[in-house]
């Protein structure tokens, strides 16, 4: 059986980020690994400033969690269990910072800082929709009225903008 080679080219981030720039939740991903059920996943995940990832860990069962960026630029935002912000990262690969792997029951979210960004992101499977993600009790909810406020809240608290 031969694989299918699979290149990850400026066309092909291009692509991805002009359908995340027409979806309502300003962002996409494109699936490398064929199936949920596969061990290990692999994806581009294009994303526009503006779009929420509410802070979530992998826990029960556990999972690390990889991100690299290929174009733009991210914050990774990490936190206790109580929602207090223990540390950021900013990625971008232009000023050599270019991943983080985040272990298991670490709640975190990634923000995207410009138009066009594009991770790629490696995590454990098989994706099991029930456990996938434990989400942040402190922490509005995708598509909550207050999620742009708590973005804007974190890029103060990380001194990515200014107040």
């Amino acid at each position: 059986m031969q694989t299918k080679v699979k290149y990850i080219t400026d066309e092909f981030l291009d692509v991805t980020s002009a359908k995340a720039k027409q979806h309502e939740r300003r962002r996409m991903n494109y699936n490398f690994h064929p199936s949920h059920e596969d061990a290990l996943h692999r994806l581009l995940n294009a994303m526009e400033p503006g779009t929420y990832i509410r802070p979530h860990k992998h826990q029960d069962p556990d999972r690390f969690e990889v991100f690299l960026a290929l174009r733009g630029r991210f914050v990774v935002v990490i936190f206790d269990d109580e929602g207090n912000i223990t540390h950021h990262f900013i990625l971008d690969s232009r000023e050599g910072r270019y991943g983080v792997e985040i272990p298991e029951r670490t709640y975190h979210t990634l923000i995207s800082l410009e138009p066009g960004s594009v991770a790629y992101e490696v995590k454990q499977g098989p994706y099991l929709p029930s456990a996938a993600k434990n989400f942040a009790p402190w922490a509005p909810a995708e598509g909550d009225a207050r999620a742009e406020e708590y973005i804007n809240l974190l890029l103060q608290k990380t001194g990515v903008v200014k107040p």
